[in-house]
């Protein structure tokens, strides 16, 4: 296995709201999903984040939205094709800027919340992102669930989809995450986080919430990254126990294929 990447939902914030130092979680992470002003974030807390993040060498990812500021992009819109291509690409550009005056870049792209789900089974939102990434940049890496719309679609177009799991969420039967308005859909227990993350790590399974070993691997492949949401509850001690108790293993964590 190459280096294994955690990565965190960061900038979530807009004017006062929001977290004003998320370091402490950036110091355990080697990938940081910047808000791209879309769910969260605005102008400045873009720029700190990433000059936060470009400080620490931690990879700079454009987390991407729905338009959905009021509902922090947990909710699903029909949004036309066409027009979603371009927002993502507009939210793509704006970190982009931010990430080279901190010294770095976009390094990959993630879909953030409804838009996340949504792409698992959408044909039209899951092309849609696909295509914005080929329009960018077709080398750049796309953070996504095997076995899904937008992944097929992404190997279909030539893409870079590179697997990754949520420590923090729970699973269906099918490989997917339980709705947070579902029991067991987050994980805030440390040593369970910690114990679920090297199951992942070592056999590309996760336990559903039904009991089933489910592979979220893809298939012939390695998972590339692993997930905590920074809204968690405790989300740096369960960070902190994922990256002990993976490195305590002999799992390498580093950014890795996401640079």
């Amino acid at each position: 296995m190459t280096a294994l990447a955690i990565n965190t939902d960061v900038g979530e914030g807009f004017g006062v709201w929001g977290p004003a130092d998320e370091g402490e979680l950036l110091d355990l992470v080697t990938a940081a999903n910047v808000a791209c002003g879309f769910h969260a974030g605005d102008p400045d807390i873009l720029r700190r984040t990433c000059e936060a993040s470009a400080a620490r060498g931690v990879a700079i990812g454009a987390q991407v939205s729905y338009r959905d500021l009021a509902g922090f992009g947990r909710r699903f819109i029909e949004v036309p094709k066409a027009t979603l291509v371009n927002e993502l690409l507009y939210q793509i550009g704006a970190l982009e800027v931010f990430a080279r005056l901190a010294g770095s870049r976009v390094s990959y792209l993630k879909a953030h919340g409804a838009l996340y789900n949504a792409a698992a089974h959408h044909p039209g939102h899951a092309a849609a992102i696909v295509e914005a990434v080929t329009l960018y940049d077709r080398e750049l890496p796309l953070l996504c669930q095997p076995r899904t719309a937008v992944w097929e679609r992404a190997i279909e177009a030539g893409c870079r989809p590179l697997a990754e799991a949520f420590i923090d969420r729970g699973y269906t039967d099918e490989g997917l995450l339980v709705p947070r308005s579902e029991p067991g859909a987050l994980i805030t227990d440390p040593a369970e986080a910690a114990d679920r993350a090297l199951e992942m790590a070592r056999t590309g399974t996760v336990t559903s919430v039904s009991g089933r070993t489910v592979r979220i691997a893809p298939d012939g492949g390695e998972l590339a990254a692993l997930c905590v949401h920074s809204d968690t509850p405790g989300a740096v001690a369960l960070t902190a126990a994922v990256r002990t108790a993976l490195v305590s293993a002999g799992v390498t964590v580093g950014a890795g294929v996401l640079l």
